[in-house]
Parts: C-alpha cells; structure tokens; sequence
C-alpha cells in the first residue's frame, strides 16, 4: 500500500494548506511536548492504568459506493479496528463513543463533550471515495484535555486495502502516545492443525496480526513446520515432509511459488533467513548428532557452523547479523547458546533451574525469548548475555515464541491439557497483556512479520 498526504487527494474543509505542511512520517506542527501537557501511556507498568481514549465511527463527506462497500460504513468499520488494535495493546481503554462527529468536526473536535467522557485522547477521522476508484482514509489523534492536535496522517489506499488503512491509523496513535515502533500492519504465518491428536493436518496459513484476512498457503497433504518469513516478506521458509521425507522449501507470498531449497537424505529442520535475506539456517542430522548449517536462499552448498556432539538447533540471528542464538543439549540438557555468525565463540547464556529451548532474537537486538521447560512449558526472555531472566506465561504448555515488529510484543501457541489442541496466544513484554488471537482451527508454530511495505 502507498502512503501519502492526504492534502494530495482532497480538500479538507480549508485545512488543506495546513495538512498540506505534514510530512506522512510526522506529526502535525504543534504535535510536540508542551509545558504541563503528559499524554502518555506506562509501557512498563503493564495496565493497571491504560489510558481512556475515544474512537467514535469516522464520517465521510460524501456518502458513496466503492468495491469494499458504503464509506460511512467503511468508517465505522475502520474505527473499530482501531480501536480493537489499541484496546488489544492493553495500554490504551476505550470510552463510550456514540457521539456523531460530523465531517466539518475532524478537524474542529468538541472537545467540552469529549472531555465529559472522561476520555484523555480523542482519534477522529474520516474515509472518502475518490475519482480514481481509491479510498482515502484520515486519521487524527487530539489531547482532549490540552485541546490539541497531536498527529495526523492520511492514507490513499485501493479497496482491497482498507483494513490496512485502519492499521496504520492505529499505528499512528500507539507511536505518538508511547514512543514505541508499530506493529498493528503486519501479518502472521502459522500452522493450521485440524484432525485427531495422533494424526493432524497441518497446514500452512498466513493473516494479518489481528486474525482477518485469512487464507492457507499449502494444502495439508504434506505436513508443514515452523514457517518463518524473510525480511522482505516476500518468502515464508519452511520444513514440510514430502513423501515421508523432510525438506526445507520457501514459499514466495506474493506469486504462490514454492522452491525446494535443501534436499538432503537427513532429517532437516528448523529454518530461518538470515537478516539480509541472502541466508538461511538450519540443522540437520548426520550420524546420530545434529548440527546448524547456513546455506544460500536459493540454494547451494551448505557449510557447517557446528560440531559439537548432541541436538544443536533451532538457530536465530540477530537484528544485525553478527552472531546466532540457538539450543543445544551439549551439556546434557537444552539450554541457549550464542555463536558468531560463522560458527565462531560459541558460549552457553542460559544456566539455572530447567531447560531453555526455541530461542528467538528480538527485532530490537535487546533481549532473547525463550521456551522454558521445567514443570510446563512456559514463555520468557533474557538478554542476551543471559542475565535478566523472565518468564511471561504461566500455562501448561505455551511454547513457540515469535516477536512483533516493535519488539514489544511476543506471540506464541499455547496447547490444552490432555487434548492436544494449540491455540494462538499473545503478550506483552509485561506479562500482564495476555490475549488469544483468533484463527479458524487450531494453530501453532506463528511467526511475526516485519511492518508491511
């Protein structure tokens, strides 16, 4: 989707030669720190006290057709997904918002109602059909108590995208109000499961972050694990047992191409691309010990990058590629390692009660997430030199962690006592943010995507 100025596809009741001032990547003149004004939310603190904040449906100028449906129901369509993605943040609780705002209030907020409401922010916008068959969709977030705009920004987007519009209208208020990277306009690539426990379907499946936009990728005659996407998003890297045998393939998004990249005779598995996209790791077993190896995205020869005796796997690079986390049982139980990027200085970070595994770098460079297995599977993260230890869930079996584009937020598949039924699970970096996110059979295995292009 191309993002641009709003004052590029419409007049906004005279303000267009103000709006016409902001770049789409900033907020509006004014949208600063003023002296007595604390709109912010604790990122910290969890959500003892998320912040109130009202959303009513964003009118339209004109009420008109397009190919995604009526835009004044558009509107309150995309004010409800903003609001769910901010309420689903856990730092941010919705008021009543049945007030009607008219078109000629986006930009002139009544803020003596809004303030009766008890809400401290206030997003307001609009959605209008264009000439050319697109949509625009305006967003607006104001401080209800400074009387203040705080950002703004438009988006020009086709039918089919509009949803994302709403995302990223939602992204816009989280960022100016935490300080934090987005992540509402990304996508989630899981396993889709269905049938008994001792012979499921699995299933590739892809979705947006909140669980709309739905649709499977494969189609379960072979069974698939742990897809994880490239950097570009383009390409989801997965294993998938084809005719009893395990492979590594990628999946290209976009054309529905697949591409066998490694065909070896051993059980491979656990791939991932390298930050740059060029690489992809992965372990294999040979004589009775598996090893990581790195090959070329499109395939090749593979080196070696370990060799020590035991499970060496599910390896994960960091944010800027210089070394690689992984599992390894080498001191005679799953713990996490740390190597360079070429196998080198290998050196274990996870020491005390119970077993680490699944280990997965944070987009942010700043911490590890973890499964912890010890008395259940549960969900945690460290630094990466393995101090600061936490754990986040406290379920039967929660395992699989995945990170949000900002780094903040952590998703994972959680599996019913006894049933053998997994579900997608999310939570903050809190631990207190928990919630399930919906999909239309069982799900394990997510991965995060980057933010959407």
């Amino acid at each position: 989707m191309k993002a641009r100025l709003i004052a590029a596809a419409l007049t906004l009741l005279g303000s267009t030669a103000a709006l016409a001032q902001v770049p789409a990547t900033q907020a509006a003149p004014g949208a600063g720190p003023q002296p007595g004004q604390r709109l912010v939310v604790d990122i910290t603190g969890g959500i003892s006290q998320p912040m109130p904040i009202a959303i009513p449906a964003m009118p339209t100028p004109v009420v008109a057709h397009s190919a995604a449906g009526q835009t004044d129901a558009l509107g309150v369509q995309v004010a409800q997904i903003v609001l769910n993605d901010l309420k689903g943040s856990g730092l941010f609780k919705p008021v009543a918002a049945d007030h009607a705002v008219a078109f000629q209030q986006v930009t002139a907020p009544d803020y003596g109602y809004w303030d009766t409401t008890g809400a401290s922010a206030l997003v307001q916008g609009f959605v209008q059909a264009n000439g050319d068959g697109t949509l625009t969709v305006g967003c607006y977030l104001y401080d209800v108590s400074a009387k203040q705009e705080l950002a703004r920004q438009g988006f020009v987007v086709s039918p089919a995208q509009w949803r994302r519009a709403a995302h990223k209208c939602a992204d816009t208020v989280y960022t100016r109000v935490t300080g934090e990277g987005p992540y509402f306009d990304s996508r989630v690539a899981y396993v889709s499961e269905t049938g008994p426990k001792n012979h499921r379907t699995k299933r590739l499946a892809i979705m947006d972050q909140d669980g709309a936009n739905h649709h499977f990728l494969t189609n379960g005659q072979s069974l698939v694990l742990t897809p994880r996407f490239a950097p570009s998003q383009q390409q989801i890297v997965y294993m998938a047992f084809t005719n009893n045998r395990p492979r590594i393939y990628t999946y290209n998004v976009a054309t529905g191409q697949q591409r066998l990249v490694v065909d070896a005779p051993n059980m491979t598995l656990s791939p991932r691309f390298s930050p740059n996209g060029q690489s992809i790791v992965y372990s294999m077993s040979v004589g009775g010990n598996t090893q990581i190896y790195r090959v070329p995205a499109g395939g090749g020869t593979p080196i070696r990058l370990t060799n020590a005796p035991g499970i060496n796997t599910a390896p994960c690079y960091s944010p800027d590629g210089s070394r690689i986390v992984f599992e390894s049982d080498r001191s005679g139980g799953q713990q996490l390692y740390v190597m360079d990027a070429d196998g080198g200085n290998q050196h274990r970070i996870s020491f005390g009660g119970g077993r680490h595994a699944t280990p997965v770098w944070s987009p942010r460079g700043d911490l590890i997430a973890f499964t912890k297995i010890g008395g259940g599977f549960n969900v945690g993260v460290m630094a990466p030199d393995g101090s600061g230890e936490k754990i986040l869930t406290h379920g039967w079996q929660d395992e699989g962690p995945s990170w949000s584009p900002n780094g903040r937020v952590i998703m994972f598949f959680r599996t019913g006592q006894g049933s053998g039924k997994a579900d997608l699970w999310s939570v903050d970096l809190t631990g207190v943010n928990e919630r399930r996110i919906p999909t239309p059979l069982d799900g394990s295995d997510p991965a995060w995507s980057p933010l959407l292009p």
